[in-house]
């Protein structure tokens, strides 16, 4: 299947507009980590992903960073189908530590902005040496949520987006790419 950029393909009875072709999100991939790199030399990482939505997005980006680094990762809920409820719910924390340590938050896209700041609050409280968040995608809501990203992968439209690990009850998270509906 050629999935190109602007391109409309239907998956689970629903048509999505590709956003980011995969080729887009590699190469935006490799230049976030060499400034990702660039800001990290001479540390060591310890990059915690946000399940679900970050896993493909997280995994290939630590592929790209040539530092050491450690992997760990935590689970919040925040939405049901389509809608934030506004209530963050922690369902899992970390397993390591990360008292003294540089640490890169990494989430699949922010927009509200009020799971990250549960998140950062969260996790300042574990007194890391240094915190920053990496996001794959920014959807501007006009409640100053880019203030609290560090790296952005993409900035998205105020469209419900799905793929590369997000999902839409469940579903969409293999996807390629990132597109939205329709």
């Amino acid at each position: 299947m050629n999935i190109k950029t602007g391109s409309v393909h239907s998956f689970h009875g629903r048509d999505v507009e590709v956003l980011f072709s995969r080729d887009d999100i590699t190469s935006r991939l490799q230049a976030l980590a060499k400034d990702i790199e660039k800001d990290y030399h001479g540390k060591e990482l310890v990059v915690v992903g946000v399940l679900k939505g970050s896993f493909l997005f997280m995994a290939d980006l630590v592929r790209c960073i040539s530092l050491p680094l450690t992997c760990d990762f935590l689970r919040v809920s925040s939405y049901e189908g389509e809608h934030s409820t506004g209530d963050v719910r922690m369902e899992f924390d970390m397993t390591q530590p990360i008292h003294g340590k540089d640490v890169l938050l990494v989430e699949d896209i922010v927009d509200t902005g009020n799971t990250l700041r549960h998140l950062l609050s969260h996790l300042k409280a574990k007194q890391p040496s240094s915190l920053r968040v990496a996001s794959l995608l920014f959807k501007e809501t006009g409640r100053n949520g880019r203030s609290l990203v560090d790296y952005i992968a993409f900035e998205v439209p105020n469209r419900f987006v799905v793929g590369y690990g997000l999902d839409y009850e469940g579903q969409f998270r293999s996807l390629p790419f990132v597109g939205a509906f329709i």
